[in-house]
């Protein structure tokens, strides 16, 4: 593990530094989503309860070091009052929270990437946002790809633990990928192999099995002789697919790719198809695309998940946002559901695409654990260290 956890820390009276991820969707002015607030409640009430004083750092949106009105944190204020059931006081500027007496309660500093010295990693910023704490706690693991001066930098500084989302996240993974139960497998999916070459290339050296799905099957398709008309694929990345087969096979992890599609002849919700087979030897017309795998593909990936013990899950295995191309993810996602409700699975699922489709079919709930975070989620399942995971660790 490595890392200390805020079990580990004594925190009466003490100020306490919390890295969050606010950066919520918001319509109209309004939080539209308050999902990623939720996340970080048990965090902000396990410090008041041990008689901490949480100070919340958080950035919202891309302000590039500049102060950016639209991107103030104030949008966040309600959200977090009706959450934390307790009001929360906004610090406009890091002078206002360098000039004295902090107030009591909930403390949230303004946007942190308002700052140029953020993103810059700049240690003289990050030792002034120090100065304002005794502790540190990084509760953003969504954040903990980034070498920034709230993710890393003040974790050498302060006594530092992770916040209880940080945890669950941790604890999650390490389980699913570092110390899973076996046989381990994975769905990737998704439109575009180049965006995952990383992750297909370090999953095949760990996995039993590898489910590729979505756009991205169709390039391992065509570089297997597949003629796929105009089909979503990348031609350029046929040899790199051939190669990830190849290792795959030396390594001894199983990849399914579906065995017949959903082809249509346009995107569109409700257009007519047909089931066709998907091989080496599969011709289609030009103006025909796979859109989704096939029920028989769906089946034989269902039948692949009650042979595993623990499953990883990023990316659709087709159009799921539109039907009749949804029919895939769907049946195997609750699948996945029902598999891991009964105690035969452990299911860990991340990305946004994929939270989405695992809402749409009703089985993100059933699932062991969702990852909230995008970026960091896919570059731990690439095997890449974490900045801000390995600031905790020393």
């Amino acid at each position: 593990m490595g890392w200390k956890s805020l079990d580990d820390m004594d925190l009466q009276g003490k100020r306490v530094l919390v890295r969050v991820d606010i950066n919520v969707p918001v319509e109209n002015g309004q939080v539209s989503d308050a999902t990623r607030i939720e996340r970080i409640a048990p965090t902000v009430a396990d410090i008041l309860a041990k008689g901490g004083q949480p100070i919340l750092l958080a950035h919202f949106g891309r302000p590039k070091g500049k102060v950016v009105p639209e991107m103030s944190l104030k949008v966040c204020l309600s959200a977090l009052e009706q959450t934390f059931g307790q009001g929360v006081t906004l610090l406009e500027t890091l002078e206002d929270a360098e000039s004295g007496d902090l107030p009591a309660g909930i403390i949230l500093l303004e946007n942190i990437r308002f700052h140029a010295g953020e993103e810059a990693n700049d240690a003289g910023f990050a030792a002034r946002i120090a100065a304002l704490g005794d502790v540190f706690c990084n509760d953003a693991f969504s954040a903990a790809h980034r070498a920034h001066a709230s993710t890393t930098t003040l974790a050498k500084i302060l006594p530092s633990c992770a916040g209880r989302l940080m945890q669950a996240e941790l604890t999650a993974l390490e389980a699913a990928l570092s110390t899973p139960k076996r046989p381990v497998g994975a769905v990737v999916g998704g439109a575009k192999v180049s965006t995952k070459i990383d992750l297909l290339l370090n999953l095949v050296g760990k996995l039993d099995l590898l489910v590729i799905g979505g756009g991205m099957a169709n390039t391992f398709l065509g570089a297997m002789g597949a003629s796929l008309g105009s089909s979503l694929q990348e031609p350029d990345l046929h040899d790199t697919a051939r190669d990830i087969l190849e290792q795959a096979k030396s390594t001894g992890c199983k990849v399914v790719l579906p065995v017949d599609g959903r082809v249509s002849r346009a995107f569109a919700a409700g257009a007519p198809y047909e089931l066709i087979e998907l091989n080496a030897d599969t011709v289609l017309a030009d103006d025909q695309m796979i859109l989704d795998a096939g029920d028989a593909a769906a089946d034989a990936i269902v039948s692949e998940f009650k042979s595993l013990k623990t499953l990883i899950w990023n990316g659709p295995l087709g159009a799921f946002e539109i039907e009749p191309f949804d029919k895939a993810t769907m049946a195997a996602a609750k699948a996945a559901a029902e598999l891991t409700k009964s105690g035969d699975l452990i299911t860990v699922a991340g990305g946004g695409d994929t939270v989405a489709a695992l809402n749409l079919a009703g089985a993100a709930d059933q699932f062991t654990y969702i990852s909230t975070a995008g970026g960091a989620f896919l570059e731990w399942m690439e095997g890449k260290e974490l900045p801000g995971v390995a600031a905790l660790q020393g």
